[in-house]
C-alpha cells in the first residue's frame, strides 16, 4: 500500500510539473494582412494560448477606422489527453490613406504574467483606378467569352543590371500581374546566346501578393528567375518569351436556381503572354590584366593550409586552397601550384560549396592539391597567386598565401641506398655485365635417344592447336551474333568513336585550330551519346539525354557533369580571354566527362 501511494504522489508529481512548463510557454501574437487597399476592411487579431487571462488592452489604432471590437471567441483542444485552449481579440478594421503603417503590440495578463505581443506592418494600396476590377484588387471570375486585354494579364522580365562588364551576375527576374482567374501558366526560357545561364530555384507553391501598378492593384507573384553571367562584351539581347496562360471565365447559367445554388459553371481559356525584350550592354574587362589572370569577376579572398612540413620521401603533402567569395564561382580557373621539379604532382580535387544568389554564385570554392616528394631535402612551396576583377573598386586585384618549408627525411626502402653500396655508375654496369651466378638446385638430365616421337610434348602439339581452334570458333560465332545486332555494336564502339574524336580535336588544340577544334569536341561528345543511348543525334536533345541517362540508372551528378561539359564547350568559343586555357580546360573536361559516364552506363 505504501509503495501504491508512492507512485500515485510521482505521477501527480510529474503532471504538475508538465502543466507548469506548459502554461510558462504562453504565446501572445497579432496578426493581420500584410497589404490591403484602401477603403477595404480587414481583421486585426490578437491570440493567447491560455484561458487564464485578463485586462487585455489594445494598442492605439489611429491610422485606421474600428468598424468593430474587440470581439473575444474562445477555443478548446484535446488532443490525446492533452488540452489546449486559445482566446482570440479581433477587430475589424477599414483601411484609409495609402501609405505604410505599424501597429504597436497589445498587452495582456496572462497566467499572472504581463505580455506583449508584436507588432504588426500593414500597406495600404490607393483604389483601383479601373472600374473593372474588384474592390480589393484580387482576381475576378469573368464572364465566359469576354476578353482578356494586356493590362489585365501580362508578365514583366526586368534585369538587375543592364550596363555590366563581362562575367558579371545579372538577376533576371519574370514577374506575373493578373486581375483575372489565372489557374495555369507555361513557357519555356529561350536559348540566351553569350550567356552562361543558372536557374534559381523558387518554391513550388507560389505566394501571391497585392501589389499597385500603373493605376491598378494586381495578384503578383515572381514566376521565375536566373543569373546570367555575359560571356562576351559588345550588346546583348535577352528575347522575348510567349507564356500560354489559362485562365478561368464563369458562364452565365439561363437557369435562374443553378446560378443561385451552384454559382454557374465555368470554362477555361488561353491567351499568349508576351514578354518585352531587354537589352544588356557588357563592357570587356579594362586592360592590364595580370599574367595569372583567373578570369574571377567578382568579390573573393584566398586562404590556404598545408597537411605538413616534416615528411618522409614517398609520403603525401596536401596544400589545400580556400576561395571565398561572391561572383562567376563557377568559371574561375584553377590556381596553379609550383610544387619542386623533385616532386610528383598529382590533378588536383575542386569541391565546389556555393549557392546561387542575386549577385552571382556565393560561398567557397575547396582546391586540394596532392604531392609526393621522391628524394630528401629542404623545399620551398612559393606563394600561390589569385588574381580577379574587384566590381567593387573595379580594378583588377591579386591575392597571395604564404609560402610553405617543406623538410623531406629519407624513407625506409629508398632506391638511393642500394646505389650507394657501388662507389659509381660503371662500377654497377660492369657487375652486371661480367659476374654469372652459379647455378645450384637439382637439374634434370635426359636419356640418351630420348626422342621426341611418343612423348606427352608431341600430343600436346596435336591437342592443343585443336582446343585454340574449337575456342576461336566458339568466339567468333559469339562476335558474329553480336555484329549483328546493330545498336549493340554501335553502344559497344561507342567510346571508340569518341577517343578517336579526340584524338582529332587534341590535333587541332595543338594547332591551335580553333573553329575546328570545338566543332570536333562537340561531334564528340553528341556522338558518343548518340551511339551509347541508341537515339539518332537529330533527335537529340539536352532534356531528353537527362531522361534517357536517368532511365540508365547513371547517377545525377554524371549527368549534370556531362551536361555542363556541353554548355561549357558551346560557350568557350565565343568566351573572350585565353583561348588556349579555354581550349585546354575544355579538352581535359570532355575526356574526363566521356570516361565517367562509359563507367557510370557500363555499371
Amino acid at each position: 500500500m505504501t509503495k501504491m501511494r508512492k507512485v500515485i504522489l510521482f505521477f501527480i508529481l510529474i503532471s504538475t510539473v508538465i502543466g507548469a512548463w506548459a502554461d510558462g510557454n504562453i504565446t501572445f501574437t497579432a496578426n493581420a494582412p500584410e497589404v490591403v487597399v484602401s477603403g477595404d476592411q480587414f481583421r486585426l487579431s490578437y491570440t493567447v494560448n491560455t484561458k487564464k487571462v485578463r485586462d487585455f488592452r489594445a494598442p492605439d489604432i489611429k491610422d485606421f477606422d474600428v468598424l468593430m471590437g474587440p470581439s473575444r471567441s474562445v477555443q478548446y483542444q484535446n488532443i490525446n489527453g492533452v488540452e489546449t485552449n486559445t482566446i482570440t481579440f479581433t477587430y475589424i478594421l477599414m483601411a484609409g490613406k495609402e501609405g505604410t503603417y505599424k501597429i504597436p503590440g497589445a498587452t495582456i495578463v496572462a497566467d499572472g504574467n504581463n505580455q506583449v505581443s508584436n507588432s504588426v506592418t500593414v500597406k495600404v494600396l490607393p483604389p483601383d483606378q479601373s472600374a473593372k476590377a474588384s474592390n480589393n484588387g484580387s482576381s475576378e471570375s469573368q464572364v465566359g467569352g469576354s476578353k482578356i486585354t494586356n493590362k489585365e494579364l501580362f508578365i514583366t522580365a526586368t534585369a538587375s543590371k543592364t550596363n555590366v562588364y563581362e562575367q558579371e551576375a545579372i538577376l533576371l527576374t519574370y514577374k506575373i500581374y493578373t486581375q483575372v482567374n489565372l489557374t495555369g501558366l507555361h513557357g519555356d526560357m529561350p536559348d540566351l546566346k553569350g550567356f552562361h545561364t543558372q536557374e534559381v530555384e523558387l518554391p513550388s507553391q507560389k505566394q501571391w501578393t497585392l501589389e499597385h501598378y500603373n493605376g491598378r492593384n494586381y495578384n503578383t507573384t515572381v514566376y521565375s528567375q536566373y543569373v546570367l553571367f555575359p560571356q562576351q562584351a559588345g550588346k546583348l539581347e535577352i528575347p522575348s518569351i510567349t507564356f500560354e496562360g489559362t485562365i478561368s471565365q464563369m458562364v452565365a447559367s439561363s437557369d435562374p436556381f443553378e446560378a443561385l445554388f451552384n454559382g454557374g459553371s465555368y470554362v477555361n481559356v488561353k491567351k499568349n503572354i508576351v514578354t518585352p525584350k531587354i537589352a544588356i550592354n557588357v563592357k570587356e574587362l579594362p586592360e592590364g590584366k595580370p599574367a595569372n589572370f583567373s578570369g574571377g569577376v567578382g568579390e573573393f579572398t584566398l586562404s590556404s593550409s598545408i597537411s605538413t612540413q616534416e615528411l618522409k620521401t614517398n609520403d603525401a603533402v596536401t596544400l589545400k586552397l580556400i576561395i571565398s567569395g561572391t561572383g562567376n564561382m563557377k568559371l574561375i580557373n584553377t590556381p596553379e601550384v609550383g610544387f619542386p621539379q623533385d616532386f610528383e604532382i598529382y590533378d588536383p580535387k575542386v569541391d565546389n560549396k556555393f549557392n546561387l544568389t542575386r549577385n552571382g554564385l556565393a560561398g567557397n570554392k575547396v582546391i586540394e592539391y596532392l604531392a609526393i616528394p621522391r628524394h630528401a631535402g629542404t623545399y620551398t612551396i612559393p606563394p600561390v597567386e589569385f588574381s580577379y576583377f574587384d566590381l567593387k573598386s573595379q580594378s583588377y586585384k591579386t591575392l597571395k598565401t604564404d609560402a610553405y618549408t617543406l623538410n623531406v627525411a629519407k624513407g625506409e626502402g629508398n632506391s638511393e641506398q642500394v646505389v650507394a653500396n657501388f662507389t659509381s655508375k660503371e662500377d654497377l654496369k660492369v657487375l652486371g655485365k661480367d659476374i654469372r651466378y652459379i647455378k645450384t638446385g637439382d637439374t634434370t638430365l635426359s636419356k640418351k635417344d630420348d626422342y621426341l616421337f611418343g612423348s606427352t610434348t608431341y600430343y600436346l602439339w596435336y591437342l592443343v592447336p585443336l582446343a585454340l581452334f574449337v575456342s576461336f570458333l566458339i568466339v567468333y560465332r559469339k562476335q558474329a551474333i553480336e555484329n549483328a545486332n546493330v545498336a549493340k555494336v554501335r553502344t559497344k564502339k561507342a567510346n571508340k568513336v569518341a577517343t578517336k574524336r579526340m584524338k582529332s580535336a587534341g590535333k587541332l588544340l595543338a594547332e591551335k585550330n580553333t573553329a575546328a577544334f570545338y566543332d570536333e569536341v562537340l561531334k564528340a561528345l553528341w556522338g558518343y551519346i548518340s551511339d551509347k543511348l541508341n537515339i539518332p543525334v537529330s533527335q537529340l536533345s539536352k532534356d531528353n539525354i537527362e531522361e534517357e541517362l536517368t532511365r540508365y540508372g547513371v547517377a545525377e551528378e554524371s549527368i549534370k557533369s556531362f551536361i555542363d561539359t556541353l554548355n561549357e564547350c558551346e560557350f568557350a568559343r565565343y568566351a573572350p580571354g585565353n583561348q588556349n586555357e579555354a581550349m585546354d580546360k575544355v579538352y581535359a573536361s570532355a575526356i574526363e566527362v566521356i570516361s565517367k559516364m562509359e563507367n557510370s552506363i557500363k555499371r
